[in-house]
């Protein structure tokens, strides 16, 4: 076994998201309440295919070894669910499901260069301008699809000893100009660990924007909450939030309230899907989706091929399909509702459009 793969396993659990709630120091009513739902999550596959109404399934369904990669999902997010139907795109989103366990040429750990793009514990830096610092291993669902699901949290998170050398790795590196805070997810940290770090960020005068990729609004909504919104409020920079939703199934009254306390901030809001087989991958459900996004105020950003990552293949769809279906939304939608169907490429300076 290398080195890479060596840590890509003694960071398996945490690569997971598995477990524990994050942060702590939280005092508002309403932070203790997300905290709560956190920490209700279902994480037994056969429970949730018990709550969905398929636990007559769970023998032909659930994989019969450990895929190494956890469940959790938000009760509320279960919710959403269609009662009964094994093929719900929420559903497969979030099931663990044998195909997981298959080995596929040109699926590996590590399909976007992220280990090869580290420049301090967890910054990555890719793009030029742009620094994206890896802030926490948490997340509160675990997609199935999760391109970092083999990702080495343990070894690799910006917010180990405060953020210091993350933010040292910034202070000298005076090309970015724009910090982006991913994961895991970076709203599963505290409200506090947050401002500790756009504190210490706010004293390097070359950065300009803050972005934040966050699938939290959509997933578990009671996240955006009066401290959170504070925060963001008092931020000295241009704020743009990209959410992650692939269906219009996820987009319910709970995140269009969420993305409207996210829009009073002045932050802009993106979206960006991943194109996914089963699940999102015809005319009809992306154009729904796009509509729906903009219905909420967000406007749709990149369309992703899928990373090819191990244990993701059952999702894939091929080049010429996505293709298609982009330019048959391009008949139905308005531009600004179309999203850039792209690919990451390890190593690429950028974004590869297809």
């Amino acid at each position: 076994m290398g080195k890479i793969e060596a840590a890509i396993v003694t960071g398996n659990t945490l690569a997971a998201h598995a477990g524990q709630a994050p942060g702590s120091g939280i005092r508002d009513p309403q932070n203790q309440d997300w905290r709560r739902l956190w920490r209700d999550s279902v994480t037994d596959p056969r429970e949730l295919l018990t709550l969905v109404g398929l636990e007559n399934l769970a023998e032909s369904i659930l994989p019969r070894l450990d895929t190494g990669f956890a469940l959790r999902v938000p009760r509320g997010f279960v919710a959403r669910m269609r009662h009964g139907d094994a093929r719900d795109p929420l559903l497969l989103q979030v099931l663990p499901q044998a195909a997981e366990l298959d080995d596929v040429a040109g699926f590996g750990f590590d399909a976007v260069g992220d280990l090869d793009a580290l420049t301090a514990t967890g910054v990555l830096h890719k793009y030029n301008g742009r620094a994206l610092l890896v802030a926490i291993g948490s997340c509160a669902v675990n997609c199935r699809y999760c391109f970092r699901r083999h990702f080495p949290y343990a070894e690799e998170t910006a917010a180990a000893n405060h953020w210091r050398e993350a933010i040292e790795h910034l202070r000298t590196d005076d090309s970015v100009e724009e910090v982006i805070l991913s994961g895991g997810d970076p709203l599963s940290l505290s409200t506090a660990k947050l401002a500790e770090l756009t504190s210490a960020l706010a004293a390097i005068p070359h950065i300009r924007r803050l972005r934040i990729h966050t699938r939290l609004p959509v997933v578990l909504p009671e996240r955006i909450d009066a401290e959170l919104i504070a925060w963001l409020r008092g931020l000295p920079w241009p704020v743009a939030v990209v959410l992650h939703a692939n269906h219009s199934n996820e987009l319910d009254a709970s995140v269009t309230a969420a993305c409207a306390r996210l829009r009073a901030t002045g932050a802009a809001l993106l979206n960006q899907s991943v194109l996914l087989r089963g699940i999102n991958d015809s005319v009809d459900a992306l154009a729904a989706l796009s509509k729906n996004l903009f219905e909420c105020g967000v406007l749709p950003y990149y369309l992703h091929q899928l990373d090819r990552v191990a244990g993701t293949a059952h999702f894939a769809v091929d080049d010429a399909a996505a293709r298609a279906l982009v330019e048959a939304l391009r008949v139905q939608l308005p531009g600004y509702l179309l999203p850039r169907l792209v690919r990451e490429i390890a190593g690429e300076s950028h974004k590869t459009p297809l």
